[in-house]
């Protein structure tokens, strides 16, 4: 991937790492197009980094793609790369009697149809470009899954699948397929508790290590942080069932404490 010089679109671009990618890849003269659901948090994103452009999405909406991408295309013609950075991620009690779905189907809608379904409204489009990128966020998640969050971490490892499958579809095109697997990191992803925890990458620190890696290995099909690379290689070093119950547990029994404090008060 070139770092210049490109129109990208980046979903989930108001927040998090989203909208430090969107100042990252602005700052190195692309023209960069934020798109999410809240426009207010769009437009301050914006005010921020003059010259950057906003669209309203409801990426779980799968009806407004088609109205969305002709707009899209229609303000941006050299479109040539799509970050696929919207996501949600909910707590689900899977014991639950009875098991709500309202959480799962939410999230799959979002962080897994939403990047098929708009992949396939650009495709036709990237695909005739000399040369176009399609990034893909998975997660940490996608190979040691969290207990807690079930459907989130699924809906990850689907992507990376979709990704590689995807990758090859594309491979005598002059589109390339890059999956960005970050580890937990200080955003708000999870709430306000989750950008303040010493547990998680600083976020600054994850978007300097990953646009240092994207600069050092423009063909690479992975981008992957020194912090995430215990869980994405944990069943290529024969530790993932060790490490999956250390990791879970460890992460229940923060919880259970969390729930104890708060009711303490």
């Amino acid at each position: 991937m070139k770092l210049s010089g490109n129109t990208l679109l980046i979903t989930g671009g108001g927040s998090g790492i989203g909208r430090g990618l969107a100042a990252e890849f602005h700052a190195r003269g692309n023209t960069v197009i934020i798109a999410g659901r809240r426009a207010s948090v769009l437009e301050e994103t914006a005010a921020a980094f003059p010259g950057m452009k906003t669209m309203v999405l409801d990426i779980e909406d799968g009806a407004t793609i088609p109205a969305f991408t002709e707009k899209l295309l229609a303000a941006y013609p050299g479109l040539n790369g799509v970050l696929h950075i919207a996501g949600i991620m909910r707590n689900e009690d899977l014991t639950a009697d009875p098991v709500s779905l309202v959480d799962a189907e939410a999230t799959i809608a979002t962080n897994l149809l939403g990047p098929i379904r708009l992949n396939a409204a650009l495709l036709p489009h990237l695909i005739r470009q000399q040369q176009a990128t399609i990034l893909t966020v998975t997660s940490g998640l996608a190979f040691l899954p969290l207990a807690l969050t079930p459907t989130y971490s699924a809906s990850k490892a689907a992507i990376h699948a979709y990704s590689q499958a995807l990758r090859y579809q594309l491979r005598e095109t002059g589109v390339q397929v890059i999956e960005l697997a970050p580890p937990y990191v200080q955003t708000e992803l999870m709430g306000e508790r989750q950008a303040k925890d010493p547990m998680a990458m600083p976020l600054a620190d994850y978007l300097a290590e990953t646009m240092q890696l994207l600069e050092a290995q423009p063909d690479a099909e992975e981008i992957l942080v020194e912090r995430v690379h215990r869980q994405r290689f944990a069943e290529r070093n024969g530790e993932h069932a060790t490490f999956f119950k250390m990791f879970n547990d460890m992460t229940y029994a923060a919880r259970a404490a969390e729930v104890k404090a708060m009711k303490a008060r």
